[in-house]
């Protein structure tokens, strides 16, 4: 036989576990009874895998079918032990698992340390940090795993400083078993009173049972051992429910919304779902997955049953479980199982009938969930046809007259100005930016609301959507304004009402005709604005050319776009367009006049965020056109 000793292998933290592992050690954190809640919920998963794992192997139950979770105390030796007979790991996964972040939860924590000892301390509990929170009371940890179906068992140890070992073990048996060797200090932890409310506290909604043994017999089993989603609503404590949270959720934090249904008929289901109240840090991961887990007879199938759960509702945590699929179903048929579409439109009605109820009871609350996730929800509106309808109803935008409210579809329809028969919006990055923008300050001046489409899903939905109620979404950074029928407010009595009057337009004819000879091929063309009052130029798309802020974001992402030419609008009423007008057709102003059409194109490309083609010309021409201004 090969001494242990001799096949040991000693191997180094990842960076990120070895700072994790600091905090732990050193930890200031004083509810510490979290890492068994933590040991507990990884002992759960591992159950949960055999358990999924053995309808296709059934062998892998046959020597200790009846899956637990088991704590023993031993005061003598000031140890606690956590087993369980679940899916168990080799030496390879000991290595990774429990050597570098595998999970999202502990991830998540890592990227939210700030360095402050106490700051980050009280982190843990929202937290938890899985496997690793054993450190705050344990000044060693053993480790002892077989994988289920496989022979060779496993012993793994660290102090938590630095670096761990493995090594094969002969005790190993099926599952893990987790001996935390108690610092001085925490002899709390082996009082079976201590563990009972512990588990009862953080633990009950574990659908499996949690027994405990100590040195006075046993085994008592703590929890109520059952799934906590078959439960009647009225038997579940909030408590319960923000437990069973961070259990299914990995986030700290407690549900934004919980959602608990049991749906009976043709189709039966229950489901426990909950919208966090922070966006998960994955959420714009590209892969776009959901992460409610699948459980079919209370047997968990998968988390990544890509048709359950549409890409727009991927926020959601929680589980579903049916009663009408097989349990060897495989994960690769789930997605056109028409069992599981069902349930998909079951669960997508019910969640967008709760937003509504939120937003219509709850407004300044649900604000709070629109911040974090409407981005992704608006992806819905291009996504699925069958539901567009209703999420109209529970979108929200900021607007030009909202502040820093939200505005519903249905309430900018209901107040728009008399003869207005398009939704206006402006698009682009920052709602502040948007709120100054040249382009909408004619539509302000007369009283038009536009909306602000700050996000970049908004560049997608929109054209796929086209209108709401048979009203146009039309932007005010394309094609003609159309403003004419809106009458500006008369100017308050004491103003200067001659002060925006423009000049004759055959007058302001000849500066735009040397404009446009100037500029040449750099604009599509150049006209009087409608939509200007306070800016001397804009920029905008032609009637059926790319949107400009589309245009930007495609760029950025890297994506082809054609080239497309801007037309150049000038306000007449702006003083600096009638100091040119006058200009026009003095002896001496032609290269006066040439540069300062430059220049306005130039002043336009900034206000709208494009690079400039030539900054040195641009800061040449500027130069020389402020030296002749303050010569005269």
């Amino acid at each position: 036989m090969t001494d242990a000793k001799e096949t040991q292998e000693t191997h180094e933290f990842q960076a990120e576990v070895g700072k994790l592992l600091e905090l732990m050690v050193n930890s200031l954190y004083r509810e510490k009874e979290i890492f068994l809640r933590e040991l507990i919920s990884n002992a759960s998963d591992a159950c949960d895998k055999l358990r999924y794992a053995a309808i296709t192997e059934s062998g892998l139950l046959e020597d200790d079918p009846e899956l637990k979770v088991t704590i023993a105390l031993d005061k003598t030796a000031r140890t606690i032990t956590v087993a369980d007979n679940g899916i168990g790991m080799n030496r390879a996964e000991l290595v990774d698992n429990l050597g570098t972040i595998a999970r999202s939860g502990t991830e998540a924590f890592i990227e939210q340390l700030t360095g402050d000892a106490a700051e980050d301390a009280a982190l843990i509990g929202q937290f938890g940090v899985g496997f690793y929170a054993t450190f705050m009371v344990a000044k060693r940890v053993e480790v002892f795993a077989r994988k289920a179906g496989e022979t060779e068992g496993w012993r793994w140890e660290s102090d938590g400083r630095g670096a761990f070992s493995v090594a094969p073990d002969e005790t190993a048996s099926r599952g893990a078993r987790i001996v935390l060797h108690l610092r001085k200090g925490d002899d709390e932890f082996l009082e079976p009173a201590r563990i009972r409310t512990v588990v009862k506290t953080y633990s009950d909604h574990i659908a499996l049972p949690i027994a405990l043994v100590g040195e006075d017999g046993g085994p008592e089993t703590l929890n109520e051992a059952s799934a906590l989603w078959t439960r009647p609503k009225a038997e579940i404590t909030d408590a319960q429910y923000q437990e069973f949270y961070r259990h299914v959720a990995h986030l700290p934090g407690e549900p934004w919304h919980t959602i608990h249904l049991h749906a009976e008929g043709r189709i039966e289901y229950a489901a426990l779902l909950f919208i966090p109240d922070m966006p998960p840090f994955d959420l714009f991961d590209p892969a776009r997955q959901h992460r409610v887990k699948l459980y079919v007879k209370r047997i968990y199938i998968t988390d990544e049953c890509e048709g359950l759960v549409p890409p727009y509702l991927r926020f959601l945590r929680g589980v579903v479980d049916s009663s009408d699929l097989p349990l060897n179903i495989s994960r690769e048929t789930l997605q056109h199982n028409p069992v599981v579409a069902k349930i998909r439109g079951g669960l997508v009605k019910r969640v967008i009938a709760e937003l509504k109820k939120k937003a219509e009871k709850a407004p300044a609350d649900y604000a709070a969930f629109w911040r974090n996730f409407g981005a992704v929800l608006k992806e819905g509106l291009y996504e699925d046809e069958s539901q567009r309808g209703e999420l109209f109803e529970i979108v929200r935008f900021q607007s030009t007259t909202s502040g820093e409210d939200w505005v519903s579809l249905a309430d900018y329809v209901a107040r728009a100005a008399a003869g207005q028969n398009a939704i206006y919006y402006i698009s682009g990055g920052d709602p502040a930016a948007l709120r100054k923008s040249p382009q909408i300050e004619g539509f302000k001046a007369r009283g038009l609301e536009v909306l602000l489409m700050s996000e970049p899903v908004d560049q997608f939905w929109l054209p796929a959507v086209g209108s709401y109620r048979d009203q146009p979404f039309r932007s005010v950074t394309q094609g003609s304004a159309d403003l004419e029928e809106f009458a500006k407010p008369a100017a308050p009595d004491g103003e200067d009402k001659d002060k925006d009057k423009p000049v004759p337009l055959g007058e302001v004819d000849k500066l735009i005709a040397l404009v446009k000879l100037t500029l040449g091929d750099a604009v599509k063309d150049v006209r009087v604005s409608e939509r200007l009052t306070d800016s001397p130029v804009c920029l905008v798309a032609d009637e059926g050319d790319l949107d400009i802020h589309l245009a930007q974001l495609l760029r950025q992402h890297r994506q082809h776009t054609p080239e497309q030419k801007r037309i150049l609008e000038i306000n007449p009423s702006h003083a600096l367009i009638r100091v040119l007008v006058a200009m026009v057709g003095k002896a001496g102003a032609t290269d006066a006049l040439e540069d300062a059409a430059h220049l306005l194109l130039d002043q336009a490309r900034i206000l709208e965020g494009e690079p400039l083609p030539e900054p040195g010309m641009f800061s040449k021409r500027l130069a020389d056109l402020l030296t002749r201004s303050l010569e005269t």
